[in-house]
């Protein structure tokens, strides 16, 4: 398959290491500065296995295309993908921002940064995922399970949870959250 990251940080490059070695993807990282010491040093990780490039350049490669970016960027990353008129969009972000009380949520009582991204992203299909664990995580992304778009504001704030644990609380990063049941 053919896959296009927009964002090439902990989450996008984690994700598009393990597509492009375990499961044999193409994969374009769209990014703003496609020749950056960053995105070269993935690159030369990759062994031949990615490219790079800007954000219209990924989407108009992509079968698929997953949303990688902090959130302050998603907009403007969404905009520069140009057309994406029948695209499939996994949006990976975080509604995250910087309140009175330290990290939060910018967004997500009355919407979602799922919906916002369907919104800015006309014409394509959007869904949430692969938004509430860490990237260490994802290394081996093997999630099941889906739901209306409208999910998105409880993933959202399950994955505030995940940050507030791992980041605020001592947990680390290495956890994820699992339903027991008796």
């Amino acid at each position: 398959m053919k896959l296009a990251i927009i964002g090439a940080g902990s989450v996008g490059g984690t994700l598009g290491t393990a597509w492009a070695q375990k499961a044999g993807d193409e994969i374009f990282f769209g990014v703003r500065d496609p020749k950056s010491d960053k995105v070269r040093a993935l690159l030369r990780t990759l062994g031949g296995k990615a490219q790079a490039g800007t954000p219209a350049e990924a989407a108009a490669f992509a079968d698929m295309i997953v949303l990688a970016t902090p959130w302050n960027g998603a907009e403007a990353a969404i905009r520069s993908m140009g057309n994406l008129n029948g695209k499939i969009i996994l949006d990976a972000t975080n509604p995250l921002a910087m309140g009175p009380d330290g990290l939060g949520l910018e967004i997500g009582h009355d919407t979602s940064a799922g919906e916002k991204v369907q919104g800015w992203a006309r014409g394509a299909v959007v869904f949430k995922t692969l938004n509430t664990t860490g990237y260490g995580n994802m290394a081996d992304p093997v999630f099941r399970g889906a739901g209306p778009l409208r999910n998105a504001r409880l993933l959202e704030a399950h994955a505030m949870l995940w940050i507030e644990l791992a980041l605020n609380r001592g947990l680390g990063r290495d956890f994820a959250f699992a339903i027991v049941r008796r």
